[in-house]
C-alpha cells in the first residue's frame, strides 16, 4: 500500500483505513476523516473490539494537514489517535459545534475549527470545506445526548468535489437533495452502510446498503465509497454484512 501511495503523490487518491477513516489527498493537501486507529471503540479499553486492522499504521500515514470530525460518538472521535496526530502533524482540525470541549479537555494543543451546518471554511492551501447537515446525533455519555453537533462535510478543491458523511439515517432523502441542489454534484460520494439492524431500532441513525445507494443517486455523485462497516462489530447484522 506504501509503495502504491507513493506512485501517487503527485496525484490526487483515496485510501479507506477502516470504518470512518478515510486518507485524502486534493492537491498538496492530505486529508484525515474521523481517524481511529485504536484497537477498540469506546472510552479506555471498553467498547466493540477492533474487527480488522487499520489498513496502514498511524506511523505510515503521511503528514497530515488537517482532519475532519463528523461528530463524538466513540468510534468516529478517538482521543487517543487525535492526541498522536495532533503531536506528530500540529493539522488543523474541523468539526461540528461543541466537539471542541471534549478534545480541549484532553488534548489543549489542539488547533480546531467549529462549525455549524451550512458554515465554510478555506483552508490556507486554498481547499473550502462545508460544513453539511445529516440525520444523525450525539454523545458520550449518559447525561450529554446531543449536547455536540453532527454534521456531512464536503471538500472542495480546484478540481474535484467529495461529499463525506460519518453516519446518516436515510430520512426522507432531503438531506441528499439539498446537498446535490447546493453543489451541483460530486466526483465522489463516501456513505456509511453499517450498523443498520434491527431496522426498527437503528433506521433514524443509521442507513441501510439499499438506502445508501438511492442516496448516492440523490446527491448526484458520479463515484461512491461505502465504509462504516468491516471494522467494528456495532450492531445485529454481521461486521462484514
Amino acid at each position: 500500500v506504501l509503495s502504491n501511495l507513493e506512485k501517487y503523490k503527485n496525484e490526487d487518491y483515496i485510501a479507506w483505513i477502516g470504518h470512518a477513516t478515510y486518507l485524502i489527498k486534493l492537491g498538496d493537501t492530505t486529508i484525515i476523516t474521523d481517524p481511529v486507529f485504536s484497537k477498540n471503540a469506546g472510552p479506555l479499553i471498553f467498547g466493540p473490539d477492533r474487527f480488522t486492522k487499520p489498513a496502514l499504521n498511524l506511523n505510515e500515514i503521511p503528514k497530515t494537514d488537517l482532519l475532519l470530525l463528523t461528530h463524538n460518538h466513540y468510534d468516529h472521535l478517538d482521543l487517543a489517535t487525535l492526541a498522536r496526530l495532533v503531536v506528530r502533524d500540529k493539522p488543523q482540525i474541523y468539526t461540528p459545534l461543541g466537539n471542541d470541549t471534549i478534545i480541549h479537555k484532553e488534548i489543549q494543543a489542539a488547533d480546531i475549527q467549529t462549525g455549524d451546518w451550512g458554515d465554510v471554511f478555506m483552508h490556507k492551501s486554498g481547499l473550502k470545506i462545508h460544513v453539511e447537515p445529516c440525520q444523525h446525533w450525539s454523545a458520550r455519555g449518559t447525561n450529554d445526548r446531543r449536547m455536540a453537533l453532527w454534521s456531512a462535510f464536503v471538500l472542495e478543491s480546484s478540481h474535484h468535489k467529495v461529499y463525506h458523511i460519518g453516519d446518516t439515517g436515510f430520512g426522507t432523502g432531503d438531506n441528499y437533495r439539498k446537498v446535490a441542489s447546493k453543489h451541483g454534484g460530486f466526483d465522489l460520494g463516501i456513505l456509511p452502510i453499517g450498523a443498520y439492524e434491527p431496522r426498527w431500532f437503528m433506521k433514524e441513525a443509521h442507513q441501510n446498503p439499499a438506502e445508501a445507494v438511492a442516496g448516492l443517486q440523490l446527491c448526484n455523485a458520479r463515484y461512491g465509497l461505502g465504509h462504516h462497516w468491516g471494522t467494528f462489530q456495532l450492531t445485529d447484522e454481521a461486521v462484514e454484512a
